[in-house]
């Protein structure tokens, strides 16, 4: 008995898949190396000192994921395998749609097949568009202003209506706001193939100087000192979210959401000050224009998932900030 999870070599795919294996779960793990690095894989298996099945290859491809359910006694799923870049979804809106959709189309037909009906989704707080009231509950109206948003927000649906056609699926939705830091032991961290698009691997770059300097988009929003603010949460609390879904699943059947979040809004200016306060480091920037469809504000009430998952959130941003850090020195 396993759980699979997919994109397992991915940020927040590896960290899961660690305290899978600490809880003493047994997993294997898809992943195409699309965003992500084999190394990812060893350190896994080196910080736990587990072994598991894994499998290079693209959720989207149906025999492969046939031949991982006939090989292995595969009981629930954890989804994260998806294109998650906004920018990249705007200039290729297609590619998302066709990856994120098929890939999940696909991994739901071939657990119908093979019995398994526990799901646990890698959704986002894209879903709730650009609210109009903070901090975000689950019961705000739902809508994208992207496609990589339109994506989660389809796959959500496929999947409330999933269940209501057959209530013997337990289905998770867990709605990430901004996961930053990385596993203590510095071995694994955010590591995106590419351009990244997030603040704190951007901030990693100017902090190196691989990036001459930051920009800032934007320092005339209605906050406290006019950058934006978000919810960021440390990778490893988000990893134990997903622990505490899947332990819901194998309780309840059902569809509901949870907001995996602190509850607390951070600035981009606080982000930054804080990792140069926690790492003595500079971090050079600059403040550029607004960028299209940026809200002011946007954090979560995670009350529901301490209520419902027992789950909550316990790094502060200090920790994420020297987390961060200590996994780009030591790599």
């Amino acid at each position: 008995m396993a759980v699979l999870v997919t994109g397992g070599a991915g940020y927040i795919g590896s960290h899961t898949c660690i305290e899978l294996l600490k809880a003493g779960e047994d997993i294997v793990v898809i992943d195409n190396f699309y965003n992500s690095k084999p190394k990812a894989i060893e350190m896994i298996k080196e910080i736990t000192g587990r072994d598991f099945a894994f499998y290079e290859n693209d959720c989207c491809d149906r025999q492969a994921l046939d031949r991982i359910f006939s090989e292995n006694f595969i009981e629930e799923v954890i989804h994260f395998a998806g294109y998650k870049a906004v920018g990249e979804s705007c200039l290729n809106p297609l590619m998302y749609y066709n990856n994120n959709i098929n890939a999940t189309l696909a991994l739901l037909d071939t657990m119908n097949k093979y019995g398994c009906r526990r799901f646990v989704f890698s959704s986002s707080a894209t879903v709730y568009g650009i609210p109009k009231k903070v901090p975000v509950t689950e019961k705000m109206p739902l809508s994208s202003i992207n496609p990589y948003g339109s994506t989660k927000l389809m796959i959500e649906n496929m999947c409330r209506e999933l269940y209501t056609s057959d209530d013997r699926w337990s289905i998770v939705l867990l709605r990430y706001f901004n996961p930053i830091g990385a596993h203590e032991s510095g071995k694994i961290g955010e590591d995106p193939n590419g351009i990244p698009n997030n603040l704190m691997p951007l901030i990693l770059r100017a902090a190196t100087g691989k990036m001459a300097t930051l920009t800032v988009f934007g320092n005339d929003y209605p906050t406290p000192d006019g950058t934006c603010i978000r919810d960021y949460i440390h990778v490893v609390d988000l990893a134990l979210g997903h622990l505490a879904a899947i332990n819901y699943a194998r309780k309840n059947t059902g569809c509901p959401a949870f907001n995996l979040g602190t509850g607390k809004g951070y600035s981009v200016l606080d982000i930054i000050n804080t990792f140069e306060k926690v790492n003595k480091v500079k971090v050079p920037y600059v403040i550029g224009a607004r960028r299209p469809g940026d809200a002011a504000e946007c954090y979560s009430n995670p009350t529901l998932a301490k209520k419902e998952l027992g789950w909550k959130a316990e790094r502060g941003l200090e920790q994420m900030c020297a987390d961060s850090w200590n996994f780009i020195k030591n790599n």
